[in-house]
């Protein structure tokens, strides 16, 4: 991020109808009253921002609703344990706070909390980015007060703590987590003393929530470069508490003076391959977590190693991960398997010899998905030499040309055999049983193969010979010229 400023002469937008509605009631209630944080960080930056914080040197919750009367807005949400409100004004959420001071426990990050200055107010915040606040009050409207240097840390793409960070990161054990995201996210670097600060506290992450601590690391991963964020969990020592199977992915072996390369930074180079491509959080997903499996299959045989079968090892890891970092498990965790379990399929379809047998195959149990599969192999190709990554490109294209070619004639996408289990037990009056999935996979087998075409009528007349080799003759007819007509 390119950042260029005048740190004296730098003025904000304040032309909302928000700010001079405060500002109206600063003077009416007499009241201290300033926005600040991260809407004061990003007005720097001139990065867009949909969050507004309030400081109220007072209730804040009392002003939040004497703003809300002013510009009609009926729904106000009230915190009063924390002394917070927030409404929604223009798209944007507003949230009012009284002025501050906190002190924490050992064993917990949430504070104690008590009224406090604007001073006390900044002095809890977590970065110096972070603790500035513009006034709203009449006499010193638009007036910038930064008591840690935050502006001159913006300049110098700083992340450091406005107090010792030991205590900062001890009390907060999450503001480690925040730091290495907003290094990230902003391509900031953490200020030394800061960063020593985080690899001496790591421990204390163990008092935070899963939930704060997967909502962080989504944050890095959303990132332009995620793999940044990543190397700054490994070097600080914080990825292997939080994501020990990812840590596992670290490190080279050697026999016989024979390595094998590091999988993590593989993995999260890959993933920042795949940021280039995409927004999609779970398709990022997947490319980090695609050779997840290969720490449980590595081999060294007949002089290399090997990783037979990561992928399978890999997507039955998921389930797992996903419930312990506290990921969804539906659909959006079936679907970093499937991409994970396929994911070294399309290379092996390259070449002469490849049938349209396998693409078919490939078309089928990728279906929807398939195009991501294809951006998260061609994302998968790391290598450093110019003249191999050439020609694996080169097949790549080969491959999707193929698949192309192959999809236009037999419109495979998202397809399903035309023969389902309630054809062929109605046919051979037949109960659920294990026999209806063996008729169905020999259907599809079939179809896949260029056995028979992909007809409705020639699967039927297919279906009666398997069955006929178990011994089955049909009793009902109903369906011989036509499927049922499902249910909308």
């Amino acid at each position: 991020m390119d950042i260029k400023f005048n740190i004296n002469t730098h003025t904000f937008d304040l032309n909302h109808r928000i700010f001079k509605v405060i500002a109206e009631l600063a003077e009416k209630e007499n009241l201290e009253i300033y926005v600040i944080g991260g809407w004061v960080r990003d007005q720097i930056l001139k990065r867009s921002s949909e969050d507004i914080d309030i400081v109220v040197v007072g209730s804040g919750i009392k002003i939040a609703k004497k703003a809300a009367n002013i510009l009609g807005i009926k729904n106000v949400f009230t915190f009063r344990n924390f002394g917070t409100a927030m409404f929604k004004y223009n798209n944007m959420e507003i949230e009012f706070v009284g002025a501050r001071k906190e002190s924490y426990r050992r064993d917990s990050r949430k504070p104690i909390v008590e009224n406090g200055t604007l001073d006390d107010d900044l002095r809890r915040r977590d970065f110096t980015i972070n603790a500035m606040a513009i006034s709203l009050n009449p006499n010193s409207f638009g007036k910038l007060i930064d008591p840690f240097d935050g502006l001159e840390d913006l300049q110098n793409k700083i992340i450091r703590t406005p107090l010792d960070p030991d205590i900062t990161f001890s009390d907060d054990p999450l503001r480690m987590m925040r730091a290495i995201r907003f290094a990230t996210v902003l391509d900031f670097d953490i200020y030394t003393e800061s960063f020593e600060a985080i690899k001496k506290n790591k421990d204390r992450i163990k008092i935070v929530s899963q939930e704060r601590i997967t909502e962080e690391f989504n944050k890095i991963m959303k990132a332009h470069k995620p793999s940044k964020g990543l190397k700054l969990l490994f070097d600080t020592g914080l990825l292997e508490i939080i994501f020990p199977e990812l840590y596992a992915l670290h490190g080279v072996d050697y026999k016989n003076g024979i390595g094998h390369k590091d999988n993590f930074f593989h993995s999260i180079k890959v993933l920042d391959n795949i940021a280039q491509k995409t927004d999609k959080l779970w398709l990022r997903w997947a490319a980090l977590l695609h050779d997840i499996g290969k720490p449980k299959t590595k081999r060294f045989d007949n002089g290399t190693w090997t990783f037979h079968g990561h992928e399978v090892i890999g997507a039955k890891m998921i389930p797992d991960i996903f419930r312990k970092l506290k990921l969804p498990l539906d659909q959006k965790m079936k679907y970093v398997q499937k991409l994970i379990l396929l994911h070294h399929r399309p290379m092996h379809l390259i070449g002469e010899q490849v049938t349209d047998s396998g693409i078919r195959r490939l078309i089928v149990d990728a279906g929807e998905d398939l195009d991501d599969l294809m951006k998260l192999v061609e994302s998968d190709i790391t290598t450093k030499y110019d003249e191999k990554r050439e020609r694996i490109l080169r097949n790549f294209n080969w491959l999707r040309e193929k698949i192309k070619e192959v999809e236009e004639k037999d419109a495979l996408r998202n397809w399903k055999p035309p023969i389902d289990g309630h054809i062929i037990m109605t046919t051979f009056n037949l109960p659920p049983s294990p026999l209806i999935g063996q008729i169905k996979d020999a259907i599809k087998d079939a179809i896949l193969d260029g056995i028979i075409p992909n007809d409705y009528s020639q699967a039927f007349d297919y279906m009666t010979k398997i069955a006929k080799e178990h011994g089955l003759s049909p009793v009902d007819f109903r369906y011989k010229d036509n499927p049922p007509i499902k249910k909308k």
